[in-house]
């Protein structure tokens, strides 16, 4: 679709409306994947609510690992609800625009949930090592305190990158074409549309990735490196095992999520496929987040046991 932008311009020549590219010409194809994304949608969003309200209502859950938990299901609804209803909406409607402020808005929201969920799985394998490494002195050391410190730390951190990254991007002036050749506004797609040389605004995007996404990452790599000399020296197999089931549903969720992160924004620019950038996309945005509470209610007794005392059901 060539789009024209004459009618999207001020007086500056600068793009003021975007409009995100078509997922398909076929239109039995947008229904289909209208279908899928909406129901993986709003299994996402009534699982991720189901935990957080599990652990809010029930007072045996109220512990350090379980309230980072909380944070991460909310994190995983602001995570979705920035991207995914935008993106419903351009698979079966016409109206495909968006204003320069609401991308930038979209993207803001989208590098705050998503950096802090970097670092708060940061704060959730430092929480485990203490649980397994120092576990006569955890219940002091992690105290609520610290635990609302971290989260709100991974929260803070989150908001300063988004709105720095997002207000350097947007300081640069859009000449057209006006057409976003991905799903919604994220960083690398958005630099494709802007005027001139972007290489310093790349290069920042590239080093706020590092920070943001290597370092909680290194963190978490060390935590767990701790964790595993301290379970191999103990002398019970029983013991070992269920040190390391403790770590089982966090590992799996930092693989899935750190995984098509990195691809995504630690990759060369040369690198850069247009078609592999939006399915990495698809599934960050998506089918992690729809994932992650299946994985901690399959995985967890005690997760399992407070849902189904919150449903009121004999059987989950």
């Amino acid at each position: 679709m060539n789009l024209s932008c004459s009618l999207w311009q001020d007086n500056s020549m600068s793009v003021k409306r975007f409009a995100f590219a078509r997922f398909s010409e076929v239109t039995e194809q947008c229904f289909l994947l209208f279908t899928l994304i909406l129901l993986m949608f709003l299994a996402s969003l009534t699982g991720n609510a189901l935990i957080a309200l599990a652990i809010w209502t029930n007072p045996v859950l109220h512990t350090p690992m379980y309230f980072f938990l909380a944070n991460l299901s909310l994190l995983e609804i602001g995570y979705t609800c920035s991207v995914v209803p935008k993106m419903l909406q351009s698979l079966v409607s016409e109206a495909r625009g968006i204003s320069r402020e609401g991308c930038a808005t979209q993207m803001f929201f989208f590098a705050l949930f998503g950096i802090s969920e970097c670092c708060l799985l940061a704060a959730m394998a430092f929480d485990r090592y203490m649980a397994i490494c120092s576990p006569l002195h955890y219940a002091t050391r992690m105290s609520r305190g610290l635990c609302v410190h971290l989260a709100m730390v991974s929260w803070g951190v989150g908001c300063m990158a988004g709105l720095g990254q997002t207000n350097y991007i947007f300081s640069l002036d859009f000449c057209g074409p006006c057409e976003i050749n991905h799903f919604f506004c994220d960083l690398h797609p958005i630099l494709a549309l802007a005027c001139g040389d972007t290489s310093h605004n790349e290069a920042a995007v590239f080093v706020v990735a590092i920070l943001c996404i290597s370092s909680p990452f290194l963190l978490i790599i060390a935590s767990y490196g701790r964790i595993l000399t301290a379970v191999l020296i103990l002398p019970s197999p029983e013991g070992r095992r269920k040190a390391l089931s403790t770590c089982s549903s966090h590992l799996l969720v930092v693989t899935l999520f750190y995984g098509s992160a990195s691809v995504t924004y630690l990759r060369p620019k040369a690198s850069h496929s247009q078609g592999m950038d939006k399915f990495l996309s698809l599934f960050y945005t998506v089918v992690t987040s729809m994932l992650n509470p299946i994985i901690y209610s399959l995985r967890n007794k005690e997760v399992k046991a407070a849902l189904q005392r919150t449903l009121g059901k004999k059987n989950f």
